[in-house]
């Protein structure tokens, strides 16, 4: 059976170290036989969550707020796996997948205006993929406690990180077994 695969890249560089990253990741889940779909957020119209908790009336367009995010809504109910990639950015991901993901508030508020009598969501997977300047666990630490929860808290089960320091400029990931890394990640979807 054939995977849907949802990538959010929260990387504002187009040529850089995360778009390397994904580029090998979503060959790998071609290969694989699999389709994916790329957003790249950071370079989209998506506004961050107002926190007004008037979404959810229209599952196909959950958000109050009309913007990019619509599109990004269609392709995650279809997904079968979401993957986030993002540098980090002061021990965080980016704030423009920040704001994605908020936004995401949305489907929630959709499910628990269904109730109980909308039939229960086909968990997916998701894969985290994060370069950054520093190699340390320290450094990563934050964002993967983030993603854990955020993963706990949506029903994702986790398929596997690619987690790489010393990746400071535009294409300093050139020739890093990360990029495999990536790639094998993808494959084994």
């Amino acid at each position: 059976m054939t995977k849907k695969v949802l990538v959010l890249n929260g990387s504002p560089r187009r040529n850089g170290n995360t778009a390397m990253l994904v580029e090998q990741f979503v060959k790998g889940v071609q290969d694989a036989g699999n389709e994916a779909e790329r957003f790249d957020v950071a370079l989209m119209d998506i506004a961050p969550c107002r926190g007004c908790l008037g979404g959810g009336n229209d599952p196909a367009s959950p958000c109050v707020q009309k913007d990019d995010m619509d599109a990004v809504y269609a392709a995650y109910l279809k997904a079968d796996v979401v993957a986030l990639a993002s540098p980090v950015y002061c021990w965080s991901i980016t704030a423009q997948l920040k704001a994605t993901l908020d936004r995401l508030f949305a489907l929630m508020e959709a499910g628990m205006k269904a109730g109980a009598a909308a039939p229960a969501p086909q968990p997916k997977s998701s894969v985290l993929i994060m370069p950054a300047e520093d190699a340390s666990y320290r450094n990563f630490a934050p964002v993967v406690t983030y993603y854990e929860a955020l993963a706990a808290r949506m029903g994702w089960l986790d398929a596997g990180r690619v987690l790489v320091g010393g990746m400071y400029l535009a294409g300093d990931i050139a020739g890093s077994p990360a990029l495999d890394e990536a790639y094998q990640l993808g494959a084994s979807l």
